[in-house]
């Protein structure tokens, strides 16, 4: 295990652009990342997880500024409008990926990208320092429950990753996820909503509700 400093921060980018994959912990819960474009890493989580590989995971920047300098020009208009509107925070927003950039994060759906900016508050203000973007799961073992704490991740996980941050008790709901890529075109989908609170604000912003 590795503390949650700027010495554990700098490890945990070394190991993603290294290779690596890493547990490390969100806004959220606690999460198992590795470079969005490395296949070979990315086919390591989902061995680790008994994870079907056709299944996309969302890309996660450590701030906005970072995410619009790297894509931004790549969004529609009202995407990045919502997105500068929620994140940080814990929404995942599914959008058009017009270049099928991070395919080892897409998966089997190469023409959208799950986009995630956690808010980094407190214990966490030390990821802020990450530059790199990360592909990012739950660090739990496919259709398990979601790890809220360090100890609460199955062994096996933490034996087969190459670092492990640990950023104690985290509030424990998934995020917030929406298919917002045809949203100019007067359509988007709620994928997942454990918090209505979190999506009524969605539905809010966007301003009528989503399709079925």
């Amino acid at each position: 295990m590795t503390k949650l400093d700027q010495a554990g921060v700098r490890k945990f980018e070394q190991t993603i652009r290294g290779g690596g994959i890493a547990i490390f912990p969100t806004d959220t819960l606690y999460g198992i990342a590795c470079d969005p474009d490395d296949q070979s890493a990315a086919d390591r989580i989902y061995a680790l997880k008994g994870r079907p590989s056709v299944k996309p995971s969302a890309v996660m920047f450590f701030s906005l500024d970072r995410l619009l300098r790297e894509i931004g020009d790549e969004l529609d208009p009202a995407v990045r409008v919502l997105a500068e509107q929620l994140l940080p925070g814990p929404f995942t927003l599914v959008v058009a990926n017009p270049h099928h950039r991070y395919a080892a994060a897409c998966a089997s759906t190469p023409e959208k990208l799950g986009l995630r900016v956690p808010k980094l508050e407190g214990y966490l203000e030390p990821l802020s320092a990450v530059d790199a973007c990360v592909m990012q799961t739950s660090a739990n073992l496919s259709g398990g429950a979601h790890p809220t704490a360090l100890e609460d991740i199955d062994p096996s996980i933490v034996a087969g990753v190459d670092l492990a941050l640990d950023g104690g008790p985290l509030l424990g709901y998934a995020s917030t996820v929406a298919d917002v890529s045809e949203l100019s075109d007067g359509r988007w989908r709620l994928l997942r909503a454990e918090q209505p609170r979190i999506s009524g604000r969605l539905t809010e912003l966007i301003g009528f509700p989503p399709s079925d």
